[in-house]
């Protein structure tokens, strides 16, 4: 296909090794359950596995679970297929594990979807409405799921197709599959939609090892053409996973395509990272609109973003796994391993400077709050702090819009930064705390988990940064804090951190605290979150 005339010529570049696997599928993540005599290591339930269950967040019963994967809403549910070993927590054996839910919160879980094959494992994709029989696979009057997945041998990774005529919860694979093999071991991840204008479906399929996203065409979900490649671009990394394409809407009006792509490892806070890029697409080709990538999160917890099909009125809703490959299998929990986040319906915003960006804002939680937790504050001098208790084993909904002070005239020089905080502290009594803090007079926010004692390990970094705002005082922020995950939405959802928390013990205490200029509370509201996980937890 012809390069378009706004698009500049790429040089060529150099070749990714392939097929460099011989024992398993070829993925930058190690996957000790592939490995002789893991399996048989048996699976102990430990304090830990209650202890860090979420309460409000997806969690697997047993065995390990990392990306989300044919995400759909079928007009009457939405269904949650995730990466799922059933047999052991630690990655490999991959099927398409599932949960069904009519609001996104509150899940069922529902069998094994797609299984392992003497083909390979059932790697990531999607699933798609195919109301019009494209495919010409279903019957009269069948629900018509088609999910469109990588499987994954040490040979190879090529696209399958299945579909489902019971609303999603079996899958019968396509009898002349792969649907799209280009002979690589290092190709996957399929994200499919109709592209109206074009009447047409379209896929973006990850080249992972060659940094590139592959997009092809089709009419009836079985024959493809490939149309175009974007990339190399953005992080270097070493594989490019999962991506994602969806029309988001423009607060103020209008929309842009967002395109997201995974990186794992080489994120900037180290390991997995989702980034993306803002631009056009006309059917064939994605244009970013400028050279700026965005990064989804400040913190270290969120991968493999992906987005729901056929959503009602075209709202853009995401799910991201609440993990990080450098620990994921080490974490704390033994039984189990892998969280979802909680859904986050996207817009795009410009920021201060002009640009583009990505806003996220939970989706739905205000429907699981209780009776708010009396705190009342209005004022913080310069040096004061205020503590209350909070319940063991709930999760919490905190919001607050905070200003700091103006800068004192006279301070000595090198105080700038360190004389305008305000610190939310979640703390216990053996010295245990989870900070978050705004440097008022710098625009910046911070996450630090360094201080809590319940998992260790070198990749587990402690402490994160994000810039808001220069020159604004101004605080705005979301917490959800449950068990052992934490999601930060500040800066109206355009700062956004997520982040796995190992208390040694419960954190039973929140407290606000400023340093060096006073601060007034605009608004605070801290509500209990309703149990909605059918899991047993701490509560």
């Amino acid at each position: 296909m012809p390069v378009p005339p706004n698009v500049p010529a790429k040089p060529a570049v150099p070749q990714a090794p392939d097929h460099d696997r011989t024992t398993e599928p070829n993925a930058s993540h190690p996957s000790p359950a592939d490995q002789p005599g893991v399996i048989s290591r048996p699976v102990v339930k430990t304090q830990s596995d209650t202890l860090y269950r979420p309460t409000v967040h997806f969690s697997p019963v047993t065995g390990f679970m990392n990306d989300p994967n044919g995400l759909v809403f079928d007009g009457m549910q939405y269904h949650l297929y995730y990466q799922y070993d059933p047999f052991a927590p630690y990655a490999g054996r991959v099927h398409w594990g599932h949960a069904t839910s009519s609001d996104l919160l509150n899940w069922q879980d529902q069998p094994i979807a797609i299984a392992e094959t003497k083909d390979g494992e059932a790697y990531t994709g999607c699933a798609v409405i195919d109301e019009k029989n494209a495919t010409g696979l279903f019957g009269t009057g069948e629900s018509r799921i088609v999910a469109i997945y990588t499987r994954a041998s040490p040979e190879k990774q090529s696209q399958f197709l299945a579909i489902s005529d019971d609303h999603g919860r079996t899958f019968t694979d396509y009898v002349h599959n792969p649907v799209l093999d280009i002979g690589s071991n290092s190709f996957r991840d399929p994200q499919v939609q109709f592209h109206k204008p074009t009447n047409q479906w379209v896929m973006v399929v990850a080249k992972s090892r060659l940094h590139q996203i592959a997009f092809f065409a089709s009419v009836d979900l079985i024959h493809w053409v490939h149309l175009s490649d974007f990339g190399p671009s953005g992080l270097f990394g070493v594989d490019y996973e999962c991506p994602n394409l969806i029309e988001i809407p423009v607060e103020g009006g209008g929309s842009r395509w967002v395109l997201f792509v995974s990186v794992n490892p080489g994120g900037p806070t180290g390991g997995s990272i989702t980034q993306y890029f803002v631009g056009k697409f006309d059917g064939s080709w994605f244009i970013p609109d400028d050279t700026v990538i965005g990064l989804t999160d400040f913190a270290k917890d969120a991968y493999a973003l992906q987005v729901y099909n056929n959503m009602p009125h075209g709202e853009a809703v995401s799910v991201a796994w609440l993990g990080n490959w450098q620990y994921c299998q080490e974490l704390p929990t033994q039984s189990w391993r892998g969280v979802m986040t909680v859904p986050r319906t996207m817009t795009l915003r410009r920021d201060f400077a002009g640009w583009l960006r990505l806003a996220q804002q939970p989706r739905g939680i205000e429907t699981l709050r209780e009776v708010a937790i009396p705190f009342t504050v209005h004022r913080l001098e310069a040096g004061a702090s205020v503590q209350i208790v909070i319940p063991v084993g709930t999760a919490l909904d905190l919001s607050m819009n905070v200003t700091v002070d103006e800068r004192a005239p006279d301070l000595p020089p090198g105080d700038k930064g360190r004389t305008g905080r305000f610190v939310i502290v979640l703390g216990n009594e053996d010295g245990e705390t989870l900070s978050i803090g705004f440097d008022a007079f710098s625009g910046q926010m911070w996450l630090d988990r360094n201080n809590l004692r319940g998992f260790a390990q070198p990749f587990f970094t402690g402490e994160f940064s994000t810039v808001l705002n220069p020159d604004d005082r101004h605080f705005d922020i979301r917490m959800i804090f449950d068990a052992s995950t934490l999601e930060i939405f500040a800066n109206g959802g355009l700062s956004v951190g997520t982040a796995l928390v190992f208390p040694a013990a419960p954190l039973d205490f929140l407290r606000l605290e400023t340093s060096g200029a006073g601060a007034t509370v605009e608004s605070l509201s801290l509500c209990p979150l309703r149990k909605v996980t059918n899991r047993e937890t701490a509560l």
